[in-house]
């Protein structure tokens, strides 16, 4: 059973996502304890490639209330992701376009924490006012009423 541990809700309002990918993500023992638990923050997280590595920033993930050693530990660092060889060339290829990005759209809890990323393109507030109309819309449609 794959459970949904945490959503960056801001993501799909700010971008408009033209394809997802899922990937693996390294993480130490008390990170996995830690996201089986819900406690990991993606908002204002992104994907960047060093060396030729994805690599997951600013994803912060509170650290694990039972484990001990604690005093070094860092909620934000970076973290690597482990894709396919033919996923990796295809977000490195669309990455270097102009206004499109690579975002994390939730993290999953199964047998392994998987991400899914989303490879987004910037909206701009035109766009961001339309989605508002449209949700407003299917709301009151939703509950009978008129607009």
């Amino acid at each position: 059973m794959i459970k949904i541990v945490a959503q960056n809700r801001r993501a799909r309002f700010d971008y408009e996502v033209i394809d997802t990918v899922e990937a693996g993500i390294l993480l130490t023992g008390q990170e996995v304890k830690s996201c089986r638990m819900g406690h990991i923050d993606l908002a204002g997280s992104y994907v960047s490639f060093f060396r030729n590595v994805p690599t997951l920033k600013q994803a912060k993930i509170s650290p694990y209330p039972f484990a001990s050693g604690l005093a070094d530990y860092q909620p934000g660092r970076d973290r690597s992701l482990l894709l396919k060889k033919s996923e990796l060339e295809k977000l490195k290829i669309a990455t270097e376009q102009r206004g499109t990005t690579i975002i994390p759209l939730e993290v999953r809890a199964g047998k392994f924490i998987k991400v899914l990323l989303g490879l987004g393109r910037g909206r701009k507030r035109v766009d961001k006012r339309a989605a508002i109309k449209d949700r407003e819309v299917k709301q009151k449609l939703r509950k009978g009423e008129e607009y």
